[in-house]
């Protein structure tokens, strides 16, 4: 099949699946020829198992490393565990960030109240405060990162 059927039937832009190729996650297809890539549905499998992989959050190093394991899967898969282990920290301390910066949003749409003029918005104050290297409601230290 040629690219763009592939990235038909994969779901995903032509330009993904040439990105892929070009990273090297993507076996090289043969070539027609006439010279236009030439792919099968075993690229077909590798570009879905990389799109699910990314779909789960992995950075393309760690793509890179389960395509290597299923290139040798007579090796143990500790390896695979402890990337997977590492993916769920990284997921546990994004959601620990969003809970702060959800508290941070209430904290400081607390500081207002519907009706007002726009000179006295406690929000509106709270960023300008910020913005001049003051505290504010959201950041009690001043700290803005």
């Amino acid at each position: 099949m040629r690219i763009g059927e592939l990235a038909q039937r994969s779901d995903c832009d032509v330009e993904t699946v040439r990105f892929y190729e070009r990273e090297g996650l993507l076996d090289v297809p043969a070539r027609e020829p006439n010279g236009y890539r030439s792919y099968s549905e075993a690229h077909l499998v590798q570009l879905n198992f990389i799109r699910h992989c990314r779909s789960l959050g992995m950075g393309l190093p760690d793509v890179r490393t389960l395509r290597s394991f299923q290139a040798k899967p007579e090796l143990a898969c500790d390896e695979i565990n402890q990337l997977i282990d590492g993916q769920i920290e990284r997921i546990h301390q994004q959601v620990e960030s969003l809970r702060l910066l959800e508290q941070q949003l209430h904290t400081l749409r607390d500081t207002c109240h519907a009706n007002q003029k726009a000179s006295e918005c406690g929000i509106l104050r709270n960023l300008e405060q910020a913005a001049e290297g003051q505290g504010c409601s959201c950041h009690p230290l001043g700290k803005t990162s």
